[in-house]
């Protein structure tokens, strides 16, 4: 069964987020548990947190349907000391606040090198980040949760565009059953995976198996893109007005590998989310 929604706002509260989903016909979502361009926030409430809780339950949400996303600033394979030590505290932070909220993951860009070092050295920093957060988190409610690492379009001297680079970062993660992938379909398209058609989502998927494993697969950000396919450039669009097409996306609604997880529309217009997400619930042949 899929789970289709929306990166819904969460202004006035977390605890508004599932409300908000619910708004729009969403069975999934993801969301900021805090500002996404600054480095620290206050923390949640009591009541934030319980209502968030009561919210979920109230509008039918599972925890593993909901994929918060990090802060934009974050950056742990940053070869700079400051910078790098200033996500992974932020980093830390959101694990700690999903946690809190009852979430099974946390959503992050793995990072990027500034071409002030080699790919290779930024893949194992981000390894080591991961470990180090992973070490740090290891009991409570943070303690069960996965950082996901989301594929990158490979804008700048980012990591995560190609599939070989996550399994090179995930072969380094000690702790394996705490990490994850989410796959943005704007972003894989825009680093050469060609997924214009049924037979280009099947081959990139199947890249994906053989490369990574299904078994890290958490999620999938639902985009059309504004860029020509290998880019190299982070640009989305709403579904069928972009250079992707619709076709990507009936495949991907017919394809069982990404039942029973979060695929979550970030796209440009968000007064197109309710009618993107009964679109892509027709593609997958459910009557709501």
């Amino acid at each position: 069964m899929k789970y289709i929604g929306a990166h819904v706002s969460a202004s006035g509260g977390v605890e508004n987020a599932p409300l908000n989903a619910r708004k729009i016909g969403a069975r999934a979502f993801a969301l900021f548990t805090k500002n996404q361009r600054q480095w620290s926030a206050k923390p949640l409430t009591d009541e934030s947190i319980t209502a968030f809780r009561t919210h979920m339950d109230e509008c039918g949400f599972a925890a593993r349907h909901v994929l918060p996303h990090d802060s934009y600033l974050i950056n742990i394979g940053s070869p700079n000391d400051e910078t790098r030590t200033k996500s992974l505290a932020a980093l830390e932070d959101e694990v700690l606040r999903a946690g809190q909220l009852g979430l099974a993951a946390v959503n992050f860009h793995p990072g990027a090198h500034l071409n002030q070092v080699t790919e290779d050295e930024c893949i194992a920093t981000i390894a080591a980040g991961i470990n180090t957060i992973h070490r740090a988190t290891d009991k409570g409610a943070a303690s069960l949760l996965r950082l996901v690492i989301e594929t990158t379009a490979g804008q700048g001297s980012n990591i995560g565009y190609r599939f070989e680079q996550i399994a090179a970062i995930i072969e380094q993660v000690v702790f394996k059953a705490r990490v994850g992938v989410c796959i943005d379909t704007c972003h894989v398209f825009a680093a050469g995976y060609d997924i214009r058609t049924a037979k280009g989502w099947n081959e990139m998927m199947d890249e994906y198996e053989r490369i990574i494993g299904l078994d890290y697969l958490c999620g999938v950000h639902v985009n059309d893109a504004k860029v020509e396919l290998g880019s190299r450039k982070d640009r989305h669009h709403s579904l069928g007005e972009g250079t992707i097409g619709l076709d990507c996306f009936r495949a991907m609604m017919q394809d069982s590998r990404l039942d029973d997880m979060p695929l979550v529309l970030e796209t440009v217009d968000p007064d197109r989310w309710a009618d993107e997400i009964a679109l892509l619930y027709e593609f997958a042949g459910v009557t709501r």
